[in-house]
């Protein structure tokens, strides 16, 4: 289950922000699940995207697992604000922090972990995560 940790300083963390459009709605009047997990999704590549090139080249990540606590709705129209970081790697495997707020009254709406796996992208096969990696993204050793 996702905890909602302690938010790292903001040199820990990348945000973004986000826009509830009508196509983001559902049967329910309010954003649908599958919406949150494309935020996550869009965050986590956007952080991973201000890695300089010569080391994206070298990676390729892949999700083992996604876990999405959501706590209240978004509805359409809202401004959301999207927090994530990472926690310290465990051999090839790393934990992502997503926290979404709404930006008017910062309630957290939902918190996500996802665990991400590093690949060598000529082998396809799970490698380490080095230090390069984890201060690129903000983590604090």
């Amino acid at each position: 289950m996702p905890v909602l940790k302690n938010i790292p300083s903001d040199e820990e963390v990348f945000k973004m922000t986000f826009k509830v459009a009508s196509d983001d709605i559902d049967e329910l009047n309010h954003v649908n699940n599958i919406v949150y997990l494309e935020w996550v999704q869009h965050i986590s590549y956007a952080h991973w995207n201000t890695a300089p090139e010569e080391l994206r080249s070298r990676c390729k990540w892949v999700v083992l697992r996604h876990e999405i606590d959501y706590h209240s709705p978004a509805l359409v129209g809202d401004t959301i604000d999207a927090i994530t970081w990472i926690d310290a790697p465990e051999g090839p495997r790393q934990r992502r922090n997503v926290v979404i707020k709404r930006n008017k009254d910062g309630k957290v709406l939902a918190v996500a972990n996802t665990t991400w796996c590093l690949l060598d992208p000529a082998t396809n096969r799970p490698k380490k995560i080095g230090e390069e990696i984890s201060s690129v993204l903000g983590l604090k050793q």
